[in-house]
């Protein structure tokens, strides 16, 4: 399993100074994010993208996952199907983008649940759209993993996997956050019930006695059993951390991420 950050926390940063910091800490993959305004556009073309490719590659850095966001990136949890289809653009793009890259997996934040509606409206909205889209993620080659975030969406691993397994298509899966349920629930449990069904995972950490994120090995998880399910299900594709800082803390958690795997 490769150790690796996301370009989530890291802000403006470019490809080149994020590829430079892989290196200085010894990150072995990277979750690229493609948006507007930024030195990766989700709008670039194949040559483009090929030279992304490459420097990466030369960089010795795997590009683990990618995400690929316009400005307006709509909702798949909205009951407004105009929102929706902003999103299933966006998912779209990002599978396109992996499909060019050799990319095996993008990042799918459905969005936040509203008040309005049904939660089996909502269920099933998102649920017929991954449906649709499933036979073209398997077409570019990269399989969809819904993260679990704190949307008020897929709040225990028995649903989580109630709702993959509706979409059947090993295309589809879960993009596990290891922090993410620590308010309300276990990471472990997460991994024994949806099993292969996980298709990436974040690492992040969680203090429960003051309810806030904190640095790996900081908190709560108890990362020596987190290590043995992923083992134990057979994951071996990339960990990245989402956890951001100052270029010296983010330094510092390459290091902490080698002796997470190293448990």
């Amino acid at each position: 399993m490769k150790t690796g950050i996301t370009q989530i926390i890291l802000g403006e940063m470019s490809l080149d100074d994020t590829l430079a910091l892989c290196q200085e800490a010894g990150y072995q993959a990277v979750e690229l994010v493609f948006s507007e305004g930024k030195d990766l556009d989700p709008d670039m073309g194949v040559d483009e993208l090929a030279q992304i490719g490459q420097k990466c590659a030369e960089a010795g850095v795997e590009i683990g996952s990618v995400i690929a966001w316009y400005a307006d990136k709509g909702s798949l949890l909205s009951r407004d199907a105009e929102e929706r289809d902003k999103s299933i653009k966006c998912l779209r793009r990002s599978l396109e983008i992996a499909g060019a890259l050799g990319v095996d997996g993008v990042l799918l934040h459905p969005g936040q649940l509203q008040a309005e509606g049904t939660y089996q409206e909502v269920w099933n909205n998102l649920r017929d759209a991954l449906i649709d889209i499933a036979p073209f993620a398997e077409e570019m080659g990269a399989a969809i993993g819904v993260e679990n975030v704190w949307n008020k969406f897929l709040l225990s691993p028995l649903e989580a996997r109630l709702f993959v397994d509706e979409i059947a298509s090993e295309w589809v899966g879960i993009y596990l956050d290891t922090a993410n349920m620590m308010a309300y629930g276990h990471p472990e449990h997460w991994i024994r019930e949806l099993g292969d069904r996980i298709k990436k995972v974040h690492f992040k950490d969680f203090l429960r006695r003051e309810h806030r994120f904190v640095s790996l090995r900081d908190g709560d998880t108890n990362w020596a059993v987190v290590m043995a399910e992923l083992r134990a299900i057979g994951y071996d594709s990339t960990l990245i951390h989402e956890v951001g800082g100052s270029r010296e803390e983010l330094v510092d958690l390459g290091e902490r991420m080698r002796e997470i795997v190293a448990l």
